[in-house]
């Protein structure tokens, strides 16, 4: 269990970053297959181990929050994810659960369209008019790009037809052809400029514009494949909404067509797949939705996918290179990571020359080896993923690669410890920790310190200005003018962004440490617990473990990094700096269990226990894995586990389910 929850968080923390680099950056690290990989390893282990399942989990919701940059739009009716099926076996256990879902005698038809690879967002007109555009963000929250999309010629100001809806709101994805993403690439190598990874970061990257202008020079197009709230007009089906649509003078998705059976639906994914590369956009799969809306909205949906649609991804494409050689990077907690350089090679139309390893023991598994050629497969992105080596094209030249036993930044002790599968340099001293803990502490999500980007610190650090996250509240403006693109007044605006972040709360300073495991939920669950960061830092490791949603893992690494004097110098210098550590305000508990903590053993009888968990959370009670003497009761079904026994000897009251279901009423 202890490995598995560590494999958990490893998985949260990998996809919530690509989530931050995919949606927010618009610059992606890994391919589509190997983000896809990363949530189904996450999917798979939480459903085996649902206790482990917490509600900031990246498969409880859709996308990434949205930026700050634009004003936020909440979307009325959720703009949710879609799962993911690679082969005809998955698309036959979805169909299967459509037909549990709605009863062998509902006659199911399937509509197949093609699967863009775009920027969803969502439109709304009033009375005829477009009033409102914006991005799907998190799938509860997008950003307000209205206009932008104003620039994009597909769009019309105003709908056409004999039965124009008094609102509507119509979602859809906004892409670049590649033709255009090619020219734009070319403009960008002319001027010196950062080249888009990939059509859709192109689109994403061109939407998230500050200047419409900007956003009207790249030639975007839009298809439109599906509506949020609609008043005016009924729909009873998806095909009459796509044809709903093209009548009011919006572009609807074309190739969309009707399936009685899953034989068409796999004609017309071979078929598709054949005309994939003759298309003008990129669509990497089909997506498959169940055709009338009653239907839909009986299957519902899950937290951040819908039970009625799915998408058939492609195969991601694949090619054959050399590995030339294996470098080894330091990440910011000192996890050191190998990295392939390969032999130039395009894949999906892109050249790619590196790819990472991800650790020694997927090395040893694949038997990837310095000098092997190697398949790499990529599904649209820059960094690849090395599938396997070919070894009957070895000619015993291949050597196998050993991780460093010292770092190789700072030539300090590198360590594995029990249960974990990457070294870690133990340095926080390392230049290389030191360069990507900064650039964390100052992210958005964090402290916010606006204009600390990567140059800026490498400057610093360079020069010997900043050797720790503390050293930014030493900084003086006559430090920073003179260095690249630094003028007064830009080294005035750092000094008083450095000065507002020094309000941050408690929550977000926890976070901005950089602390393993913690993300910012876990930051905020710590800064409610304990109020100070002095609090926190006197912590004992069981206090960290009895409160819940904080697991042994995380509490071990807690303690861990407050017990380091290192740490807590770098907490007194902060303080020193002006730094308030301000207090979070909790946020009250509504509903009848209002502060009321659950733990669930055995089997129930009347529901799962992941529905019994909800129950109690949606009446504001808390429910939880872990048993501590705060725990208020501990509800026991058939075949108990070895907390029964615990919460005996801890005090902790247990009740049966019917117990339970009486207080939940």
């Amino acid at each position: 269990m202890k490995e598995v929850s560590i494999r958990i968080q490893e998985l949260r923390s990998q996809i919530n970053y690509h989530n931050y680099r995919y949606y927010i950056l618009d610059d992606p690290e890994i391919s589509d297959a190997q983000y896809d990989r990363l949530m189904r390893e996450l999917r798979e282990l939480e459903k085996e181990y649902p206790s482990l399942i917490t509600s900031d989990s990246p498969t409880q919701r859709a996308g990434a929050p949205p930026s700050k940059t634009f004003d936020p739009v909440p979307h009325t009716i959720p703009m949710l994810s879609l799962g993911n099926a690679f082969d005809r076996d998955e698309v036959k256990e979805w169909m299967e659960r459509v037909v549990r879902g709605l009863g062998a005698t509902e006659k199911v038809g399937l509509v197949a369209e093609p699967k863009l690879d775009g920027c969803a967002v969502e439109l709304v007109y009033e009375g005829g008019l477009f009033v409102r555009g914006s991005t799907r963000g998190d799938g509860a929250v997008g950003e307000d790009v209205t206009w932008n999309l104003k620039t994009i010629k597909d769009i019309p100001t105003w709908l056409s037809g004999k039965h124009v809806p008094n609102y509507l709101e119509v979602r859809g994805e906004v892409y670049m052809e590649l033709g255009k993403f090619e020219q734009l690439n070319r403009k960008q190598a002319e001027r010196g400029e950062k080249l888009f990874a990939n059509p859709r970061n192109a689109a994403a990257g061109s939407l998230r514009q500050l200047d419409p202008k900007v956003t009207a020079s790249r030639s975007l197009n839009i298809f439109l494949y599906d509506v949020g709230q609609i008043r005016g007009i009924e729909l009873e089906s998806h095909l009459k909404m796509l044809k709903a649509l093209n009548e009011l003078g919006l572009r609807a998705i074309g190739r969309a067509e009707f399936c009685e059976s899953l034989e068409e639906v796999f004609e017309y994914y071979d078929k598709l797949t054949e005309e994939r590369e003759k298309l003008a956009f990129e669509v990497d799969g089909i997506v498959l939705k169940v055709n009338r809306f009653d239907l839909r909205q009986k299957l519902g949906a899950r937290t951040r996918e819908p039970r009625w649609a799915i998408a058939y991804k492609f195969p991601p494409r694949e090619e054959a290179t050399k590995i030339i050689d294996i470098d080894v990077q330091v990440g910011r907690t000192g996890t050191l990571t190998p990295v392939a350089k390969l032999q130039p090679v395009r894949v999906g139309g892109v050249t790619i020359s590196r790819a990472t390893l991800h650790n020694e023991d997927q090395m040893a598994e694949k038997d990837i080896r310095m000098g092997d050629y190697v398949i790499v497969r990529r599904a649209g992105d820059v960094i690849p993923e090395v599938v396997k080596p070919i070894p009957g094209r070895r000619t015993g030249k291949e050597r196998k690669f050993k991780m460093p036993r010292t770092c190789p930044v700072c030539s300090a002790e590198v360590i594995r410890s029990e249960g974990e599968v990457a070294r870690r340099c133990i340095n926080i001293s390392c230049p290389a920790q030191v360069e990507r803990w900064i650039k964390h502490f100052a992210s958005r999500g964090a402290m916010d310190i606006e204009g600390i980007g990567p140059k800026l610190i490498d400057q610093l650090i360079e020069r010997g200005l900043l050797k720790n996250v503390s050293d930014l509240y030493f900084l003086k403006k006559e430090q920073l003018i003179g260095l690249q693109r630094m003028a007064e007044k830009s080294a005035q605006n750092i000094i008083d962004a450095i000065e507002a972040s020094k309000d941050r709360n408690l929550s977000r300073i926890i976070y901005a440490l950089g602390i393993r495991h913690v993300g910012e939920h876990v930051a905020r669950v710590l800064a409610e617990e304990f109020g100070t960061v002095d609090a926190l830092i006197r912590a004992k490791l069981e206090e960290l473990e009895g409160i819940h949603e904080i697991g042994p893992i995380v509490a071990g690494t807690v303690h861990e990094f407050f017990r380091n004097e290192g740490n807590r110098e770098i907490i007194r210098r902060l303080k020193e700096g002006g730094v308030k550590f301000r207090p979070v305000e909790k946020v009250a508990a509504r509903g009848k269990l209002s502060g009321v903590a659950f733990v669930f053993t055995g089997t129930l009888s009347s529901m799962s226990r992941d529905e019994a968990q909800v129950r109690v959370k949606e009446l504001g009670g808390k429910a939880s894995s872990s048993l501590s003497r705060k725990t208020d009761y501990l509800v026991a079904g058939t075949e108990p586990g070895s907390k029964l026994a615990r919460a005996k000897k801890l005090g902790v009251k247990v009740i049966n389910e019917k117990k339970f279901l009486e207080l939940t009423e």
